[in-house]
């Protein structure tokens, strides 16, 4: 619109530059002669004067409605050039002045901006139409104005074709700052942009985010209302409402105007890029035109109260646009600032740390409502739009939290209650082990000892049991490497150590009291002692050493858990530690079937049966293990496969040398060699005895001889003839077996029994 209004205003210049324009007196507000006339342009008067009906010919109609302030300023140039004239700050140059009244209204500004541009010394008052105005000499050099933005806009774009310089002392409005529009556009107040910027900096620091928008229908308010809106939405800062007025309200108390007037005028040159490069002082403040011809001046803050009845307006704090911070002068004006957070202005409450913001389906990103932060993820900041997630491998968060926290790492410690109570049992088991010994080794000549398979069978046996204990203590404390390793590879040769011997016992118990050659001769080939232990415990080393070698128990880091770290071995391969115990089952079986056989031996020597029993509790404790083992997770995952460890090793313990530690303690007049050999005696009769029997048929043949051949004593013959003929059987039959079992017994002697 502007751009076609001086299009207009061109093109009737061009048309009637022989007629002179006339100006009505009351179109000049002020002039005074000088060397160099500055203009001014002040809205003295609020509006101007139309008719009802169209306008007919153009004219400028009369103004209405007058403004003192606007006024003031007049008289303050006015003022500041006549000090100027009566100084010596331009010797032989007088300054003045042609002030026009633009009565608020674009057309009138523009008619006198035509004025301003009229031919120096020429009588008549003409705008030349040029291609170049590089030496065209225009009346007035500079001009002073004007106040709204709207009318400076329209001006300025006509002042630019001459570059005259422009300096507005209340135009406001952000694109006056673009040079490449209006090139010699000055302004003595802060861009709008700054304005709105320490509006939305001022809403901010009181955290208010649901306001409302009252602004002017011109140029100057739209301007502001787009600038303060886009400023506003970068603060998260909601509009609730924008209202629009009419430009121009002659209503002073809803009017409000922000004056600021022209301290001092610079008139030593005229040319704009001396006047564009000019600094000045007051009240120890420096002020100078920066690159977009603004001002570095900055605002005031002030505050609208009403007390008693009437509105008080005070000021609160300076904006500095340079440091982009809030200034105040007393403590009074600083809690005045402060107090403004106490004004509640928003949409929703806001989301404390720990919740997040969830949208209403409402149009503005301020009215919402709160959720708290799921579990492992948390809020550290009010209104945030979202949870951050934590690290789930190292940290955890509960719900409607504000930070995350470090898991705990946890694993089986030795101040665990269980873990306590799990090493002593194994403490206990050790000195089960040492008493045994103790006793074994005090009583090395007793039948009860030497029937155990040895001495050095026996401290073997120990030292496997000892072991095994030893061992529950590497599944304890903090998992390493190295007790990783150790503890299964310690636990599976050691467990075989002491299997494979019981296992030789079980095969010799067997062997000494079998009285079938055939099984005899077959287990005379199998019973090699030292090397068929030798060969057992080698297999399983072999094992475990291509599990330490391929696959090696490590340390590992289970963080699958919400809130700890669990900090266990993992075994490495599955498939070997499968096949450590599987072979300790093998051997423990083959032994239980040796054992089994052997169940019906004399009493005082029936090893064979607790054996037995040992290999039973075995068998239940580790078949037990499996599922449990499987479905167990956490920290006492080790504590399950202690316990088994005990179990098995506590019932072979029992079982293997508890009866034989209560003969030697408790019945000792049955650990005597002569009641040995009676046992046995007594055990061999009764196998012989049984032999007799099978041999001996008293079958109906004998019947029938006694009945058909009586004697003459009234007894049958034949009855005397078979009770020779079994007399004579009988001691047949125990000849042999006499014979057998004094080679039995010779064996058996031999065999240390």
């Amino acid at each position: 619109m502007a751009l076609l209004i001086i299009l207009i205003t061109f093109f009737v210049i061009i048309l009637a530059t022989s007629q002179p324009c006339q100006t009505p007196d009351d179109f000049v507000a002020a002039t005074s002669p000088g060397h160099i006339i500055i203009g001014g342009l002040f809205a003295i008067h609020e509006k101007m004067l139309y008719s009802e009906e169209y306008p007919r010919r153009p004219q400028i109609q009369k103004c209405v409605g007058f403004e003192i302030s606007n006024f003031l300023q007049t008289l303050a140039m006015i003022h500041s050039i006549e000090m100027i004239n009566n100084s010596t700050l331009l010797p032989g140059i007088k300054l003045g002045y042609e002030i026009y009244d633009t009565c608020t209204e674009v057309t009138v500004a523009m008619a006198a901006a035509l004025r301003f541009l009229s031919k120096f010394n020429c009588s008549r008052e003409i705008v030349e139409f040029k291609c170049d105005y590089s030496s065209y000499m225009p009346r007035v050099k500079a001009v002073l104005g004007a106040g709204y933005s709207e009318i400076t806009m329209a001006v300025s774009r006509m002042l630019s074709l001459q570059l005259m310089p422009q300096v507005s002392y209340e135009s406001t409005a952000e694109i006056l700052s673009d040079k490449i529009r209006f090139p010699s556009f000055l302004r003595t107040v802060p861009s709008d942009f700054y304005q709105t910027k320490a509006m939305a900096k001022l809403i901010q620091k009181s955290e208010w985010n649901w306001i409302g928008i009252i602004t002017t229908d011109d140029d100057y308010g739209r301007l502001a209302l787009n600038t303060f809106a886009i400023q506003a939405a970068a603060n998260n800062v909601c509009i609730a409402f924008k209202e629009v007025l009419p430009a121009f309200l002659s209503d002073s108390t809803i009017e409000v105007k922000i004056n600021h007037t022209l301290d001092k005028i610079i008139a030593e040159a005229h040319l704009l890029d001396v006047l564009k490069n000019v600094t000045f002082t007051n009240g120890g403040n420096s002020f100078h035109f920066d690159a977009h011809g603004d001002l570095n001046t900055g605002y005031d803050v002030v505050l609208w109260k009403e007390v008693n009845g009437h509105m008080t307006i005070t000021k609160i704090a300076e904006y500095d646009l340079q440091k982009d911070v809030f200034i105040t002068t007393d403590q009074e004006t600083k809690n005045e600032l402060r107090n403004l957070k106490q004004i509640q202005s928003k949409c929703s409450k806001e989301c404390s740390p720990g919740q997040m913001k969830k949208s209403t389906g409402s149009q503005h990103i301020c009215c919402y409502e709160c959720l708290n932060c799921p579990e492992n993820h948390y809020s550290n900041q009010t209104d945030m739009d979202h949870c951050l997630l934590c690290n789930n491998e190292t940290h955890w968060a509960p719900v409607r939290s504000s930070t995350c926290f470090a898991k705990e790492v946890e694993y089986l410690n030795w101040n665990d209650s269980l873990a306590i109570l799990l090493l002593a049992l194994s403490l206990l088991g050790i000195m089960f082990v040492l008493v045994i010994g103790i006793i074994f080794t005090r009583n090395l000549n007793t039948p009860v000892v030497k029937s155990s398979g040895g001495v050095m069978v026996c401290y073997v046996i120990l030292l496997g049991h000892f072991l095994n204990f030893a061992s529950t203590g590497f599944f304890i404390g903090e998992p390493q490497d190295f007790t990783c390793k150790t503890r299964q590879t310690l636990f599976g040769v050691s467990f075989t150590l002491c299997v494979s011997c019981i296992l030789m016992k079980s095969l010799k118990i067997l062997l000494a009291f079998s009285l079938d050659p055939k099984l005899q001769n077959f287990l005379k080939c199998l019973y090699k002692p030292i090397p068929i232990i030798f060969i057992c415990t080698g297999i399983q080393i072999v094992i475990c050493t291509l599990w330490l070698i391929f696959a090696a128990p490590a340390v590992e880091e289970n963080v699958s858990l919400p809130r700890v770290i669990i900090l266990e071995c993992e075994e490495g391969s599955i498939l070997a530690f499968g096949t450590m115990l599987g072979y300790i089952a093998i051997l423990a079986f083959i032994c239980f079937i040796f054992a089994f056989k052997g169940r019906k031996l004399p009493e005082n020597y029936n090893e064979a049966k607790f054996i037995t029993f040992g290999m039973l509790i075995y068998f239940i404790a580790w078949i037990t293990f499996i599922p449990i083992y499987a479905t167990t997770f956490g920290k006492y995952l080790p504590a399950v496969e202690i316990i088994v460890i005990l179990i098995s090793n506590y019932g072979i313990l029992c079982c293997t040398f508890i009866p034989k530690c209560y003969v030697i303690l408790c019945k000792q007049e049955t650990n005597t060699k002569s009641a040995f050999l009676e046992m046995i005696y007594s055990y061999s009769s009764h196998c012989a005895g049984g032999l007799i029997m099978s041999h001996v048929s008293l079958d109906a043949t004998n019947s029938n001889i006694a009945m058909t051949n009586p004697s003459s004593s009234g007894k049958p013959a034949a009855w005397q003839i078979s009770k020779d003929l079994q007399a004579q059987a009988l001691a047949r039959i125990c000849r042999e077996n006499s014979t057998n079992i004094s080679k039995g017994l010779s064996r058996k002697r031999v065999s240390s029994i």
